[in-house]
């Protein structure tokens, strides 16, 4: 068993170390809007569950986690689904910019611009947008506050759930021409766009293997 992660300056040295070496894939607009998520390390502790999940017995540990939203439930696209705090790039705006934007919108996070890490591979969604996927390191963020127009729960995905044998989960839809992609977390599952992000994280941050992300596909309820 690999040993598990921990909240401390040699796992954030690793994932400094492992995104430096990383020849990171952009994609050109071709008439898509541009998007920016936030895959935000933090400490696993409170907050809502993920069905099937076991956490640590400890309320706040110094097991790392990935901060992960379920979208409200009036939201115009895309609600009720699973998601990483995010949006529209503004106009001007790089998307580490609209990524900490999105952040303290979404779920009341404010953090410094030296609290990014870098970028993984851009990818373009059937539902017309191209997400620029943004790490950031904020390890000891408790207090936050969801927005009740866009989020409608806060969950922390402990990082030892990527690791998972049974990760990724791959099928073929009708029309498309690659795998479609899920990632499993307890007994439930969360699909590509954000499982290409938790996938291609959980590759090459924790496993410092290089892996392209941006040819999977999503299922049918994520194209519109």
């Amino acid at each position: 068993m690999p040993t598990p992660e921990r909240l401390d300056e040699p796992f954030l040295a690793s994932v400094r170390r492992h995104l430096r070496d990383f020849d990171v894939r952009a994609l050109p607009s071709e008439g898509r809007r541009r998007a920016a998520v936030a895959l935000t390390i933090v400490q696993e502790g409170t907050g809502a569950d993920i069905p099937g999940l076991v956490r640590s017995a400890a309320p706040w540990s110094d097991a790392p986690a990935l901060l992960l939203t379920r979208r409200s439930a009036g939201m115009r696209a895309h609600a009720g689904q699973w998601a990483l705090p995010g949006g529209r790039i503004d106009e001007g705006e790089a998307p580490e910019e609209a990524a900490r934007r999105e952040l303290q919108e979404e779920v009341g996070l404010a953090i410094e611009p030296q609290a990014v890490l870098g970028r993984l591979d851009d990818y373009a969604t059937r539902s017309g947008y191209v997400i620029t996927p943004v790490l950031v390191w904020a390890p000891r963020a408790r207090d936050l506050v969801a927005n009740p127009a866009e989020v409608a729960s806060m969950h922390r995905l402990p990082l030892a759930e990527l690791r998972r044998d049974d990760a990724p989960l791959l099928n073929t839809v009708k029309g498309a021409e690659h795998p479609v992609l899920r990632m499993p977390v307890g007994t439930a599952w969360i699909a590509a766009p954000t499982a290409a992000f938790l996938y291609q994280f959980r590759e090459l941050c924790l496993f410092g293997r290089p892996t392209r992300v941006a040819h999977f596909d999503q299922p049918f309820f994520a194209w519109n």
